[in-house]
């Protein structure tokens, strides 16, 4: 049965006041294993949990109707990335992080931090979800190696693809867990917990979007790592949608909602942390309240999702119809088809996209400079960069759903994952 266990800190620190130096009580907790526990969904949550799933399912056997698969996948991908991200306090904008990704395509780095930071997110969120197919097993080594690649490059880049063996506490002071909101279990047990969460995201017997919910709040409950546990316990929800054949296609940005319904996905988390008998009321309530609020998370993400497919494609056509007749698999063609998912683009970028040659890709772009459908952003003549500003738009619209009238337009960082002894001259994320 979970529980509590006392604890006294005493291990030293270098707090600022004579109060953070003193030793403390405070208290860990000890969570359930999720496999062999019984969970059942309430009617109304029950209806919720079927209602996401068909929403999620749907739009991925439609997705590409209006755009490119591939070009949708790409740009949705980002949203949720982004959207993870600011989760943490990593606020950046559309064109900021699309033009920082061109910059490190093209010299290898770039100088912005933070979005450097949100490129490490969407690296490590593509990482894993190419890893994972229609019945393809989620292990332990395939998080951590997501973790690794979320941290690389980053200040605790040495603590990446590592389960943490110390203890760590989420709000508080910064040097000691005595007054932190939460304080995960001890470390020592990390790696059984997320054997036994591994073990469940595994198994097939709960409808998709509640093995989701679940496997979530169980991680960021074990939070397994010194830093990035927010983030990744995000990708874990889209590893399990791909796993089981939902989001096989596009995922759902379902941390743009969870970041505008910042509030009520703490305390969603939150609820599903009782004490005592895993059969209790408390315990099946607090898990129905999270589970509920997840799946209409879904289901809005896919809304969203769906609003801005149609805005690209109502983008694209237009522009076709500036240029007048396109030959069908012109390297015009082909470009115009790939703009939605990249709108930051050089002409080298763009030959990939396109698999045509240079000449063609720089007669292509010329053409659409030309039409004002790409405006020039680099004033180098050998690295030139472009971006399609109508798609920007588009996306950083996306994004702003985070303030739409029916979400909580608080978005903050919530659940601030405050420093280990790693980390005590520096602040953390979730």
């Amino acid at each position: 049965m979970s529980g509590v266990e006392k604890r006294i800190w005493s291990e030293g620190s270098s707090g600022r006041s004579r109060r953070d130096r003193q030793p403390c009580r405070y208290e860990i907790y000890i969570p359930d294993q999720l496999v062999q526990r019984a969970f059942s969904l309430d009617g109304g949550v029950a209806a919720d949990v079927v209602e996401a799933e068909a929403a999620v399912a749907r739009f991925n056997a439609e997705a590409s109707s209006l755009v490119s698969t591939e070009a949708l996948a790409r740009i949705l991908l980002r949203a949720e990335s982004v959207a993870s991200s600011r989760i943490e306090g990593l606020r950046i904008g559309a064109r900021r992080i699309l033009r920082a990704e061109v910059e490190k395509d093209v010299v290898g780095s770039s100088p912005d931090l933070t979005a450097n930071e949100v490129l490490a997110n969407i690296q490590a969120m593509d990482y894993g979800i190419q890893q994972i197919q229609l019945g393809k097993p989620i292990t332990l080594q395939l998080i951590l190696e997501t973790h690794k690649q979320l941290l690389a490059g980053a200040d605790l880049s040495a603590a990446g693809g590592k389960l943490r063996e110390e203890q760590n506490w989420i709000g508080g002071s910064d040097y000691h867990p005595c007054t932190a909101d939460f304080v995960p279990p001890k470390w020592e047990i990390v790696e059984q917990l997320m054997e036994d969460l591994v073990t469940f995201c595994n198994d097939d017997a709960l409808p998709a979007i509640a093995q989701a919910a679940i496997a979530h709040a169980q991680f960021e409950t074990i939070h397994p790592f010194v830093d990035g546990n927010g983030r990744t316990g995000r990708v874990l929800i889209q590893l399990i949608l791909r796993r089981r054949g939902l989001a096989s296609r596009v995922v759902p940005p379902v941390s743009l909602i969870l970041a505008t319904w910042a509030q009520d996905y703490v305390e969603g988390l939150a609820a599903t942390r009782y004490l005592g008998d895993p059969n209790s009321k408390d315990a099946h309530d607090g898990m129905n309240l999270w589970i509920g609020r997840f799946a209409a998370a879904c289901s809005r993400s896919v809304k969203d999702a769906m609003e801005f497919e149609i805005r690209a494609s109502s983008i694209e056509k237009n522009w076709r119809t500036a240029l007048g007749r396109v030959r069908r698999s012109s390297s015009i063609d082909l470009l115009l088809q790939k703009l939605v998912g990249m709108p930051v683009l050089t002409v080298t970028t763009a030959m990939t996209l396109t698999n045509t040659s240079y000449k063609q890709t720089n007669e292509a772009i010329a053409t659409l400079t030309e039409a004002g459908i790409l405006h020039r952003i680099s004033a180098s003549s050998r690295n030139r960069a472009f971006e399609a500003p109508e798609i920007i738009s588009a996306f950083a619209d996306l994004e702003r759903q985070l303030a739409s009238p029916d979400g909580d337009t608080r978005v903050s960082n919530p659940t601030r994952n405050v420093p280990s002894r790693l980390q005590q001259n520096g602040a953390s994320k979730l």
